[in-house]
């Protein structure tokens, strides 16, 4: 089987957007998420499906829908990358293992060093192992 993360993600940096992340759902839905500098609009979901769907279409990959979206404004930090990116953002972290009898923790991100997330919490500076976050988000500013 084809490793899809990893099959997409040059096709979709040669268009000049990165793969944020990939979701297979109930009834063959393929949801991808896209990104780039300066945000992703529709019309960049529209070329990219229609892209997608061709490309899908030559190399058999089975799908029955196929989704194309930005990641939206509290956009999910996965890749280690994406903590240096967003070095100075506000996020929110959720942990594996309490710290500091929290699971969430809200605060300014920093980046990440030698795979330690480190953020600025209610004025204090915390370091969490990377293994121990669930999931992290942009908190988006409104």
């Amino acid at each position: 089987m084809i490793d899809l993360p990893a099959r997409l993600e040059p096709v979709l940096a040669g268009l000049g957007y990165e793969l944020v992340m990939l979701e297979r759902a109930g009834r063959g839905l393929l949801r991808i998420f896209i990104d780039k500098p300066g945000g992703v609009t529709i019309d960049d979901c529209v070329a990219v499906s229609n892209h997608l769907t061709h490309l899908f279409t030559v190399e058999n990959i089975d799908y029955d829908r196929l989704e194309v979206s930005s990641p939206g404004l509290d956009r999910p930090l996965v890749k280690p990358q994406d903590y240096a990116r967003f070095a100075g953002e506000q996020v929110t972290l959720k942990l594996r293992v309490p710290m500091d009898n929290r699971r969430r923790l809200s605060g300014q991100l920093l980046g990440l060093e030698s795979d330690a997330v480190k953020l600025v919490v209610d004025g204090r500076e915390m370091s969490v192992d990377l293994r121990n976050v669930d999931a992290a988000r942009l908190k988006p500013m409104v």
